[in-house]
Parts: C-alpha cells; structure tokens; sequence
C-alpha cells in the first residue's frame, strides 16, 4: 500500500482543484501576444481593480515580474536597495545585474524586513558621482526567508515617504501578498496607493498551476509589455492559465487563514519535540524552525520521509515546513503523530 504523501516543503506544490480545472476549461482564449486574450485581459483588470492601480501584466512567473520591475525603474550602473534576505537578491539567479545591469545595497534588517531609518542611511548621495545611484527600494510582503513576517503598515508608510522625498521608485515583491492582507486584515487598495509597481503570485496559497501580475501605472505595464517580451514572457492562448488566477482570486483568498492556523498548530507541536531548539514566529503560512546541536539534521528528515512526509532544509541549520491549500486537516493529524513518536 503506498502511503499519502504529505508535502511541506512549499507552497508551490499545489495542484488545481477539480473546481479550478473545470472552470479554466472553459475560458475564452485568443492571443495575447497581440493583448487578444479575453481571459488574460480579464484578470489584469481584475486585479488592477482591486489594488487599485492603473493596469495590471500577466507574467509566466513571479522572478520575470520582479525583474521587469527593476528594468523599468532602473538604468545599469545603478543600484537597488533591498534586505539581505530578499527575493530579488537571492533567489531570482543575479537576475538584477544580468538584465538590469544594477547593484544591488543590502540592509541588515529582522526577519527579511528593514526601517526607514535604515533606508536613509544607505541612500547615496547623489552628488557623489563615484557611488552607485540609488534608484530604486524593493521590500517583500511576506518575507520567505524572514518565516511568512508580515511587515508593519505604517512602516511601509513611512519607507514610501522616504523614497517620496529622495525621488526613489517603490516595488513591492507580494509573492504572498494576499497571505499577509488576510493575517492583518488590510485592503488591497491600502498597498496600491503605496507602491510604484507590485508583483502578484497566483501559484504559491492561491493555488493556481503557474502565473504573476505586475500591477503599475498605465505607462509603466505599457513599457512592461516590451520588456516582457524581450524576456522571453511572451504568450500565445494562455487564458487557460489565467483563468485559473481569475477562479483563485474569487475563492482561494479567504481560505489562506485556514494555511495559517495549520501552521501555528504544528508550530505548537514543534516547540513541544526533544529535537527542537527554537521556532521562529509564525504569523502567516511559513514555519522556520532550527535542531538542537546535537540532533542530525538527516536523521530527523529521514524519520520523517519514512512516514512520507516531506519538508526542506534552508542551510544555516534551519528547516522549513509551508502549509497550503494541498494540506488537509488529516494531513495535520498525521504530522502531528509523527512528531510525537520521533
């Protein structure tokens, strides 16, 4: 008999619901290298709506809506500041100096968040003609490497006054935006009057197969189209796809609360374990937790993988487990078992 697998090792691992297939089946396609795809024109309305803002992109993935982002906001030989945990730093491949041919200024901020303060205090002086123009702040709303943190409005708020003041443009990577509007019950439109550009995720909590949005002013996604092309982000009857961002975002949103309790329980249940040093604040879908010294990092994955439960390793001595929509109250029982016996 093969055992259920039980998968935590991301969000991305999801799979449509029959709900979400059926109704992607059904779309209305063109296409949209020629902004002919009824569907795709749909959801960037959409979304556009909903933030806000002025227009909206559908991209293939979140890396080519971030890095798009920092192409339109940048000339090379500039630089971008950003937290040392950050997305665009460490996981887009260099993407920033490959394509954008950019720097990129590193804060030393708290669980993959920053302050003003400390944004003023690496913001070049522009008339120091040997430095890098600062051009352009990326924060990331929840942080991945800071455990699902949700940062605090009014400091976003006040970063955003900064970059008002210093003639830097604003970008928010929301790769699990809609993760941190439901914890701290805020509005879409709240984060669309603040940024310049934010990219979107719909294949991480909302659940759809692959697709990210770019949401900007009209003259920015107008320039975005021709970046995105020269990417290689051109695509052809994708409506399918964006249908399933459209079904996401009517009925996989309010659910993401349902990711977060899981995780607190099974955060419970890791403070509760012998192996267990430390496990960092859960506030969303993400739980980082570190081994005692003593313990084998190996050992405790392979007792797990033999109950067919998987779950990631991010160096430094830090796991990872990410509750989604693929993750069942069963599920949770069984996890919660096994920890209790290991």
């Amino acid at each position: 008999m093969i055992k259920q697998e039980i998968n935590l090792i991301s969000d991305t691992i999801t799979r449509p619901t029959p709900e979400m297939l059926a109704f992607m089946m059904k779309a209305k396609v063109g296409d949209d290298v020629f902004s002919a795809d009824p569907t795709v024109i749909e959801l960037q309305h959409k979304i556009a709506t909903l933030f806000g803002m002025e227009a909206a992109l559908f991209f293939p993935s979140g890396t080519m809506a971030n890095q798009t982002a920092i192409k339109l906001h940048t000339q090379p030989a500039e630089q971008i500041i950003c937290d040392k945990w950050s997305h665009v730093y460490n996981y887009e491949s260099g993407g920033a100096s490959f394509h954008s041919g950019v720097s990129c200024k590193l804060i030393d901020g708290h669980r993959g968040m920053f302050k003003a303060e400390q944004l003023t205090e690496n913001i070049n002086d522009p008339e120091q003609y040997y430095l890098p123009l600062s051009s352009l702040v990326v924060v990331e709303n929840t942080t991945n490497k800071g455990g699902g943190a949700c940062w605090d409005y009014t400091e976003l708020e006040k970063i955003q006054k900064v970059c008002a003041e210093r003639g830097l443009s604003y970008h928010l990577d929301g790769a699990r935006l809609f993760n941190a509007l439901v914890a701290k019950n805020e509005a879409p439109k709240q984060y669309g009057k603040l940024f310049d550009s934010i990219s979107i995720c719909l294949s991480k909590g909302l659940g759809a197969p692959i697709g990210s949005l770019l949401l900007s002013s009209e003259k920015n996604i107008y320039n975005a189209i021709r970046i995105r092309k020269l990417f290689g982000g051109g695509m052809r009857q994708v409506g399918y796809l964006a249908a399933a961002g459209i079904y996401a975002l009517d009925h996989h949103v309010d659910r993401l609360e349902e990711d977060h309790q899981r995780a607190k329980t099974l955060g419970e249940a890791l403070k509760a374990s012998n192996w267990i040093e430390k496990v960092e604040p859960i506030e969303t879908n993400i739980i980082i937790f570190k081994l005692h010294k003593n313990r084998d990092e190996q050992l405790f994955l392979t007792a797990l993988e033999k109950e067919n439960i998987k779950l990631m390793s991010m160096g430094e001595g830090k796991l990872r487990i990410v509750t989604h929509l693929d993750f069942t109250d069963e599920m949770l029982s069984k996890v919660l078992e096994v920890l209790k016996k290991i």
